[in-house]
């Protein structure tokens, strides 16, 4: 067996996780990584009060992608060496640090460093995956992979519409301050719910992130399915950096209303447990043809707005996130598969790549909007999904 097979192997967990402990891992996955999302339907708030430039305003959102993709290199992987429950909760300590200064943030550049911080540490949630995924048989883990997943994407969508309505009433900053009381909550959740796992360790940080490098070199599936959904995450950002902006100036709708719009789009999130017993039932590859497919379809039916309004948008929204949703269950499934002694640092090398690619499509997203407009936008969306569906029929031919 080889050092990759082995470094981080833990001593074996007898019990599947109980109802109980999905729902509050679901739960908490939502509730941690809705802190990447609270400030999409803010950007124009936050710009503005912090005299942040129009040009420069998605970096609101990039920043805590970019963290995100940082800690899910440098910090998630620490659940194959560290005690679990401790890791959980000084990491989700980080995060309630990181919330309070966003609130209280005086300056531009004192929101962006934390919005920064807020992306690191909310790699809790991926942290807390793969462990509750790792407990659970084979034969049903695409299911508790599905329940978890429901759970964070929910997590996502919904961050958007609680955000508009929150801030609509009590101002941007209360939104990060409530999130901070609530991330100390699922701390408190997590340590009484979640079982201590406490892997073999004995291990230098170098020699462990090196090991990293020769995990992505030894599974071209682990490569391959981050890049799927890289270009996946790069339109998902995109469309919901953009569409409200698209609707608060094209369409004059509050931020109440564009919560509600975002809150419709949550919808998409309920083929997740779906997508988990296809992936069960061994239609991966099909279901990810279908999937991305969905993601290039949804987009391109958002540019309709500019002749059927908001019901277009509306429309694309729903099909680009279950396109998302299912190809993250499909992939997350697939690889899960491949080393069990080094899920976390598998599915941090997975999510990191995707949400650089999430944060690639935040970045370009506001230069645009501005110089370019939403039509051309949305074509730019689309064809970042529509390059992986040719890769991936080209890789079908192949095999």
């Amino acid at each position: 067996m080889s050092s990759t097979e082995t470094l981080g192997a833990s001593r074996a967990i007898d019990e599947a996780p109980s109802t109980a402990v999905v729902l509050a891992a679901a739960v908490a996955c939502g509730a941690i990584v809705a802190n990447l999302y609270y400030g999409q339907p803010l950007v124009d708030l936050i710009a503005r009060d912090l005299a942040i430039a129009p040009s420069a305003a998605s970096a609101v959102v990039a920043l805590s992608q970019i963290g995100y993709a940082v800690g899910l290199i440098l910090i998630a992987p620490l659940v194959d060496i560290f005690e679990s429950r401790r890791l959980l909760t000084i990491t989700l300590g980080f995060a309630v640090a990181a919330l309070v200064v966003a609130a209280l943030a005086p300056t531009g550049s004192v929101f962006l460093a934390a919005a920064l911080l807020i992306g690191v540490s909310s790699v809790a949630a991926q942290m807390l995956l793969p462990l509750v995924a790792g407990m659970a048989p084979e034969a049903t883990r695409g299911r508790v992979v599905g329940t978890i997943m429901s759970g964070l994407l929910f997590g996502i969508l919904l961050a958007r519409p609680v955000a508009g309505v929150v801030a609509d009433f009590f101002g941007w900053r209360a939104v990060f301050a409530l999130s901070a009381v609530l991330m100390a909550a699922v701390a408190l959740m997590l340590r009484a719910l979640i079982p201590s796992r406490r892997p073999e360790g004995g291990i230098a940080y170098g020699a462990f992130l090196a090991s990293m490098l020769d995990l992505w070199k030894t599974y071209p599936e682990l490569r391959r399915r981050a890049l799927y959904q890289a270009t996946m995450f790069a339109a998902f950002s995109m469309f919901w950096t953009a569409s409200p902006m698209r609707l608060s100036e094209g369409y004059g709708l509050s931020h109440s209303l564009i919560g509600l719009f975002a809150l419709a789009g949550a919808s998409g999130a309920l083929i997740a447990p779906v997508a988990g017993r296809l992936a069960d039932r061994g239609f991966t590859r099909p279901g990810t043809l279908l999937a991305i497919s969905a993601v290039v379809i949804g987009f391109a039916a958002a540019a309709g707005d500019l002749w059927m309004g908001v019901a277009a948008l509306l429309f694309g929204a729903v099909v680009l996130d279950m396109g998302v949703q299912a190809n993250m269950i499909f992939g997350q499934r697939t690889i899960y598969g491949l080393n069990p002694a080094a899920r976390g640092r598998i599915n941090g090398l997975y999510v990191a790549v995707l949400f650089l690619g999430g944060a690639f499509g935040s970045s370009i997203t506001s230069p645009l909007m501005t110089n370019f407009g939403w039509a051309t936008t949305a074509l730019v969306g689309a064809a970042l999904p529509l390059a992986a569906l040719l890769f991936a029929f080209a890789e079908r031919r192949k095999a």
